[in-house]
């Protein structure tokens, strides 16, 4: 049985193992011990309440239980930009006319903007190739929207998530060879890490400041405005599935786009129901999302379950998997 469970220290391997696999662009996944150790330090003291609510990154770990194996990794921001801008571009369109040629042309352009600052993140959904089959990433992404249900008030009213933009088959990233390292004059391996480890400021200082015409630039670069990564389909598949919606925000460096949803309508958040736990002999009933109802203790797992008006039907199997007993409660997402 696979089973989502909190990150914690003891998962530094794994987490290094999965973001080496990640490859260029998972910006949320460096290959870089100090960042990754402190990553699951703060998702621990988020899941215990040690911070502040604003500043909670809850890391979530999926493992198969029955060899132990850390199989994927996703995770939940409470918000992002307060302590540090949280830069996009907009995809805008400017129109300009002139009456005496009458002639009118509309521009599409890049704008520097923050507008998301306070809005909560789920991002760093990652899985071993192999284990892209079979259900294990819709678990593994439906997880943050049973986390964010337990005690919405944690988190904001909007949720974003970026997706990873297009890279090309030798690795090359067209927005960022084209556009981007104008700007910044770094390689893109160099500034994604510096925009996962540092506090942003070169992101600040160097981002460009004025609009910047589309046509203006190589058609290579043009073309993937808004385009998501091939790893990403699935995962942009399965945002839209919960009420995700493309927002004309792009990122920085490659140009994957921003999608969003406000966080009551999100489907998992508003669909899941509260039930009181009893536990049968057998396995039994549909198969269904079920999480734990608190947030330190929080597990979810795709299991049969019989719904019999307020109550839950789970096998002991599943009910260990939780960690949840007779009496007590549940949340499921049928």
């Amino acid at each position: 049985m696979l089973v989502v469970r909190p990150a914690g220290s003891a998962d530094f391997d794994s987490l290094m193992e999965l973001a080496v696999l990640s490859g260029r662009g998972f910006t949320s996944l460096p290959e870089d011990e100090p960042t990754l150790r402190e990553r699951l330090a703060l998702s621990e003291a988020s899941f215990q309440a040690g911070v502040a609510p604003l500043e909670a990154w809850y890391t979530l770990m999926l493992e198969d239980l029955e060899t132990g194996v850390v199989d994927g990794v996703a995770g939940v921001k409470a918000a992002v930009g307060i302590k540090r801008p949280f830069f996009s571009f907009r995809v805008v369109t400017l129109a300009q006319s002139s009456p005496v040629l009458e002639m009118r042309f509309d521009h599409k352009a890049l704008v520097l903007v923050n507008e998301c600052a306070g809005w909560s993140e789920v991002g760093s959904l990652f899985l071993r190739p192999e284990k892209r089959k079979g259900g294990a990433g819709r678990l593994l992404a439906q997880s943050r929207y049973m986390l964010i249900g337990i005690e919405p008030q944690r988190f904001s009213e909007m949720v974003l998530a970026e997706l990873r933009g297009w890279f090309d088959d030798d690795g090359s990233c067209p927005f960022w060879e084209h556009l981007a390292s104008k700007f910044f004059r770094l390689d893109f391996d160099q500034a994604d890490l510096m925009s996962a480890s540092t506090n942003g400021q070169f992101i600040l200082d160097l981002a460009p400041r004025h609009p910047i015409y589309t046509e203006l630039l190589a058609p290579a670069a043009r073309d993937v405005i808004g385009k998501v990564h091939r790893d990403g389909e699935a995962a942009r598949a399965m945002l839209e599935r919960e009420g995700f919606r493309y927002q004309g925000l792009v990122d920085l460096f490659d140009a994957g786009p921003t999608v969003a949803a406000p966080r009551d309508d999100i489907r998992t958040v508003r669909d899941a129901r509260r039930l009181r736990v009893k536990i049968g002999e057998d396995a039994f009933g549909e198969e269904a999302l079920i999480s734990t109802t608190e947030v330190s203790r929080f597990r979810a797992v795709r299991a049969a379950v019989l719904i019999d008006g307020e109550a839950a039907i789970l096998d002991r199997a599943t009910a260990d998997a939780l960690g949840v007993t007779e009496g007590d409660h549940v949340r499921v997402k049928a």
